[in-house]
């Protein structure tokens, strides 16, 4: 892997990493699951780096949180947060990048904002939820459909992190379209 690879998946390792320093936020709706800026990182390491290279991003986000780094959202890290309400999202996020990563291969002829719009609520929400409200379910002691009713709860800022994800996507690709690797 050249060396601007490693870079650029470096790179958003540590964006997911500070987006972590958002603090998390906890709805009544949502129980023991925060709301985080998190997955805005995962929808921008697939959105920009494509599949390979966005999962592998998230991975490595991943391995420093499961060392024990604090980089999860409310300065949280370890390896038992995977098994945690909140470890099947955490599972799910570098299915979610691939995905994202995917969803803008596929779609090149349409607009950069459109690609990444639908990348980002494919990779984002859609595979990410496969993952996390089996998990929720599982870790959280409760039935599928009361995870599934309380992962609802996240809809509203998960679509407000797609339309971010799109736009931000969009934005780049103008002034700098190398760093939409996703395309090149």
């Amino acid at each position: 892997m050249a060396d601007r690879s490693l870079v650029q998946i470096a790179f958003y390792a540590a964006l997911v990493a500070v987006l972590g320093l958002v603090p998390a936020i906890y709805l009544p709706w949502t129980g023991p699951v925060p709301i985080t800026a998190q997955t805005l990182g995962i929808m921008l390491a697939g959105i920009m780096l494509g599949p390979v290279r966005g999962a592998l991003a998230v991975l490595l986000f991943l391995f420093v949180v499961a060392l024990g780094a604090p980089f999860l959202s409310g300065g949280r890290g370890g390896f038992a947060w995977f098994y945690s309400t909140s470890g099947g999202f955490l599972i799910g996020f570098p299915f979610g990048a691939f995905a994202a990563g995917l969803v803008m291969r596929a779609t090149r002829e349409l607009s950069v904002l459109v690609s990444a719009a639908m990348a980002a609520a494919i990779g984002g929400i859609l595979v990410i939820y496969a993952f996390g409200v089996p998990g929720m379910a599982f870790w959280g002691n409760m039935s599928l459909a009361k995870a599934a009713t309380i992962a609802g709860g996240f809809i509203p800022g998960d679509v407000i992190k797609v339309c971010l994800a799109a736009l931000i996507a969009q934005t780049i690709a103008r002034g700098l379209p190398s760093a939409l690797v996703s395309r090149n």
